[in-house]
């Protein structure tokens, strides 16, 4: 094949993912009408696989036309070149770039991954891009005044189901626009609204994005729209705080279904909103995950330029699979797989690959971090003291390889740093170690609803944000709630009984004692009792086999991504 060839097969692969990838997004808005909420979880998961099933299917038939067994070099070359200009005005540039990059490596070695074969950095960054403001549309309230001017950019999304009383929600709206925003100038003729064309949906909630403008500056915000089971549409919040806006495009959620035709402008728009935002979080919210990866890639690289720190092991206590590392500089942890797990695992690692997936294809429901997987990463053998490199070889021996000056790892997770929840407890006070004993409870309540049973619920596997919220991060124990036998604990019927070896009762390996949970996972008596006053319920095994059956009823719950305190409050 000619380097022209290769380089439209590839493209061509790219625009068959992109093309499957948006018409399956689309059926989200159809889903959240019709109030499918199984199809909406649906869409979700199946967008995760599409990438990966068009890489490899764009690999095999490059196999299948041209010779790849040997790297011919000139003609890679070639093949990136004219595959760079293809892509000078094309308005999913980035992605791409990245789709390249995979099917690239593929094919080759690692020892071709640099920047003469593949995009390691972004070569279209001088290009013209896409205009934000092919991404939203502008309204000017001075034209037909403030509320007209809602209604209308509400009808424009066209949401195939009718609200109940958009007026009383307009109303709502507005007055609370009033209250959290004092210092925009408020007088119709001052402002102008930007509304990015097309609703965010995700879980039960659709999600309608824009901004003010004003002469007082520019004030983000979001609208969450909800079904009523019976009445139909209904406004239920405005979001304006960015701590808050950032929660919900959080990495500890799933991701956003939205409609796109150009990412970029719309990343760009969504991080004028959230400037703390990185590139890499915001492709990861609105789906695009792969170009997640490709982004912290390269702000990892920039990173390790301008620094100079060694890494070490992760703060918090050793784990049984995972090796944790992390460069202190850094705000993230690097997980491998270990070579050999603790007595108390008994699975393998196929078993904790699995998991990982599972977690990463759910509905994260705020409380779960999500993982960035690669292959083969290289990291640079100078910044790893002695102690570090003995550690890794004895822990991970065979996931790793020295190559003259560079430590590659062959397979690994990158998960957001947190504090882990026992060493925050260890130096927290009193209200601050209530609070997070009763948002780690909240934690595992949101968990079940969705049916996950997060297995090892120690509290190191917990983590605590920059927002305060706990956050669960070790998954090599997770599984379904459905699959879970949960048991309430023998009852003495005699003073033999009452003196028996708690091991002296059947335990199935599914078999779970809600009973316990406070005597393994909080032997502090003063946790026990933050968490018994909070959510007793935890511990009664009636109410881990009733959201069990809720889940088998086929009944989903929605978990709001903002404080109660932020809802409208509506009398139906």
């Amino acid at each position: 094949m000619q380097p022209r060839q290769i380089a439209e097969l590839i493209l061509k692969g790219f625009k068959k993912h992109y093309l499957l990838f948006q018409r399956t997004t689309a059926k989200a808005p159809y889903a959240f009408a019709k109030r499918d909420w199984q199809a909406i979880n649906d869409i979700s998961r199946l967008r995760i696989s599409y990438y990966d099933d068009r890489v490899n299917e764009t690999t095999k038939t490059l196999r299948e036309r041209q010779q790849t067994d040997e790297l011919n070099e000139n003609l890679w070359l070639e093949v990136k070149k004219i595959y760079q200009h293809f892509l000078c005005f094309h308005p999913q540039a980035e992605l791409a770039e990245t789709f390249y990059n995979s099917v690239f490596c593929r094919l080759y070695h690692r020892r071709y991954f640099h920047n003469d074969f593949i995009f390691v950095e972004a070569t279209l960054k001088d290009a013209p891009s896409v205009p934000v403001e092919a991404q939203y549309r502008s309204y000017f309230p001075v034209v037909d005044g403030l509320k007209p001017t809602i209604k209308r950019i509400i009808n424009h999304f066209d949401f195939k189901a009718d609200f109940f009383n958009l007026e009383r929600d307009i109303r709502l709206l507005v007055k609370a626009f009033y209250k959290q925003a004092p210092d925009t100038h408020h007088q119709h003729w001052q402002m102008r609204f930007d509304i990015l064309h097309t609703p965010f949906y995700r879980n039960k909630a659709a999600y309608i994005v824009g901004r003010v403008v004003s002469q007082s500056g520019v004030q983000p915000f979001i609208i969450a729209v909800l079904h009523h089971e019976d009445k139909g549409l209904y406004l239920d919040a405005l979001l304006t705080k960015s701590s808050q806006m950032r929660v919900i495009f959080g990495f500890a959620r799933a991701y956003f279904m939205v409609e796109t035709h150009a990412p970029s402008a719309l990343v760009r728009f969504l991080n004028q909103l959230m400037p703390n935002k990185t590139l890499a979080e915001l492709y990861n919210a609105i789906g695009f995950h792969k170009q997640g990866k490709t982004e912290f890639y390269r702000e990892f690289l920039n990173h390790l330029t301008h620094s100079n720190d060694e890494f070490t092991i992760a703060p918090g206590t050793p784990g049984m699979v995972m090796m944790v590392f992390t460069l202190p500089s850094f705000g993230y942890v690097f997980k491998v797989i270990k070579d050999k797990f603790g007595e108390s695992k008994p699975f393998g690692r196929d078993t904790v690959l699995k998991r990982y997936q599972l977690v990463k294809s759910h509905d994260r429901v705020g409380r779960m971090a999500d993982t960035i997987e690669y292959s083969n990463v290289v990291f640079p053998l100078a910044r790893f003291d002695s102690n570090l490199l003995a550690q890794l070889h004895k822990t991970i021996g065979s996931s790793m390889v020295i190559e003259g000056d560079w430590l590659i790892i062959k397979h690994l997770y990158i998960e957001r740093r947190m504090t882990p929840l026992n060493l925050f407890l260890e130096h927290a006070d009193e209200k601050s170690a209530a609070d997070a004993i009763e948002e780690y409870g909240q934690a595992l309540k949101e968990m079940i609803a969705v049916n996950i049973f997060p297995g090892d619920m120690l509290l190191k596997n917990f983590g605590v944000s920059k927002h305060k919220r706990i956050i669960f991060y070790d998954y090599d124990e997770v599984q379904y709630l459905t699959d879970m036998n949960f048991r309430a604990l023998p009852k003495a019927k005699s003073y033999d009984d009452y003196l028996m070896d708690e091991q002296s009762y059947s335990v199935a390996p599914q078999d779970v004692f809600p009973e316990q949970l406070c005597t393994f996972v909080m032997p502090n008596p003063t946790y026990k009792q933050f968490l018994t006053s909070t959510h007793p319920e935890l511990l009664d095994v009636n109410f881990w086999k009733q959201a069990q059956q809720n889940i088998k009823n086929g009944k989903v719950s929605h978990i709001y991504p903002y404080p109660t305190a932020q809802r409208f409050i509506h009398y139906w």
